[in-house]
């Protein structure tokens, strides 16, 4: 009963979590939109923090769920979770006009800075707790997954995100500083090959790639935060 217990608190754990930060990502994209002048964001509601509006059915259903449960199937242990919300609209050409490329970048990384700075905090407090017992309540246990589980995943998403893949931030913010600098191949490529982003993403998920692109990176940065 214990042990079923802390299954169903480390997959609750691992939702909250993720949900803290995919909703969080997604929000800051459109906030700092907002302070550029661009209230698309705002005005669809797009800035609240209700999950419900975000929920993107591959990317906060599917693909987390295949991540987490498929490896159980394989008969390895549970996998990580990693996922994306719907993405908030946003007016690129109103940021550009009021704060140019500069802005237009800024609006690129706030998701990946935000996801960073919470996996900051969650490794400054995962250090200062004791690893649960069985003789701590559950509500510490709770807790206690809830902060490791909020490291590994916005490590997790930093560290995507900040892939060239078209669709996302890293390309992104690629194109817009190659727009800035006048080298219009590079924004031309990503722009032309959007289309293919989720193949993308699917390919490097279900494929080695992963492990030399998203798990190496984020190991080295885990190792940095915990010790």
């Amino acid at each position: 009963m214990i042990m079923e217990s802390i299954d169903i608190l480390k997959i609750a754990a691992a939702v909250l979590a993720l949900a803290i930060a995919i909703i969080g990502h997604e929000i800051m994209h459109g906030w700092v939109a907002y302070k550029y002048g661009d209230f698309t964001a705002k005005n669809a509601g797009r800035l609240s923090i209700n999950p419900l509006i975000h929920v993107d059915l591959v990317g906060t259903i599917i693909v987390p769920a295949t991540m987490y449960f498929l490896p159980m199937l394989l008969g390895a242990d549970s996998g990580f979770l990693f996922g994306w919300a719907k993405p908030v609209p946003i007016n690129t050409a109103t940021v550009i006009r009021n704060a140019g490329y500069n802005g237009a970048m800024q609006v690129d990384l706030a998701g990946i800075v935000y996801n960073f700075t919470l996996a900051v905090f969650a490794s400054i407090f995962l250090v200062a707790m004791s690893a649960p017992t069985s003789v701590d309540g559950l509500a510490y246990i709770f807790l206690y997954l809830l902060v490791y589980q909020l490291l590994i995943i916005n490590v997790v998403l930093g560290v995507f995100n900040l892939l060239p893949i078209p669709q996302f931030d890293g390309a992104h913010f690629l194109m817009h500083l190659s727009l800035k600098y006048k080298i219009n191949a590079v924004a031309e490529f990503f722009y032309k090959n959007e289309r293919y982003g989720i193949i993308i993403v699917l390919i490097v998920l279900m494929t080695p790639l992963k492990d030399y692109l998203l798990l190496l990176p984020v190991r080295t940065i885990l190792q940095l935060l915990t010790t």
